[in-house]
């Protein structure tokens, strides 16, 4: 088990990598899956032998509403149906955190539960927010879990110029699910995955 980092560096780093994956152009992305909430596109990842995954779609809502659902808090495990726990394990400062999460099985559970620690963080960006996050090898994993990894993961949310009351959400997603599993079964379960995010999103801030 490693030590926690310094999560000044951390943070720095993370915020630069997510920032240059929202800056790939479109010609390297190839969709994966397209519904009326968001389209999923991939491309291989750098940082492991899967894929990095974008996602992006219209949100009716302000930013920050939007930002306060996704990033670590008590919002989230409301109404993200793949996420089955959640603790905050350490806290740097208002906007930096690590935190364990679990997940619920998955494609009729040839995708067994998962466990994540991650780094957590949520910054400015243009005239919205970034909240972006990567896994830690920290903590004693859990009976009955394989701990997955993220690799630099992150949502950007943005208001729209001509419409501030919504907001234009592009996540960037990378996860290792590690364990035995085959990769077709992985991809087809990030795609869907991702899609419902939104769709559940949306219903989730309409109440």
């Amino acid at each position: 088990m490693d030590p926690l980092p310094n999560p000044a560096p951390l943070a720095s780093k993370l915020r630069n990598t997510l920032v240059r994956y929202h800056s790939i152009g479109d010609g390297e992305w190839r969709v994966a899956k397209k519904t009326k909430d968001a389209t999923v596109w991939r491309k291989p990842s750098e940082e492991f032998s899967g894929y990095l995954y974008k996602a992006q779609g219209l949100v009716e809502d302000v930013t920050n509403r939007i930002v306060d659902h996704i990033r670590p808090g008590p919002y989230r495990l409301d109404w993200d149906s793949l996420m089955t726990s959640m603790d905050i394990m350490e806290t740097f400062e208002e906007n930096c955190c690590v935190m364990r999460y679990t997940t619920a099985g998955q494609l009729w559970n040839i995708i067994a539960p998962r466990e994540f620690v991650d780094f957590s963080y949520t910054t400015s960006y243009e005239d919205g927010l970034l909240t972006c996050g990567i896994s830690l090898d920290y903590g004693e994993v859990r009976p009955n879990f394989v701990r997955g990894f993220n690799h630099p993961c992150g949502w950007f949310c943005v208001p729209l110029k001509d419409s501030p009351s919504h907001s234009l959400l592009t996540g960037y997603i990378q996860t290792e699910l590690r364990g035995m599993l085959p990769q077709s079964a992985v991809d087809t379960a990030m795609s869907s995955t991702l899609a419902n995010f939104y769709s559940d999103l949306k219903k989730a801030l309409k109440t």
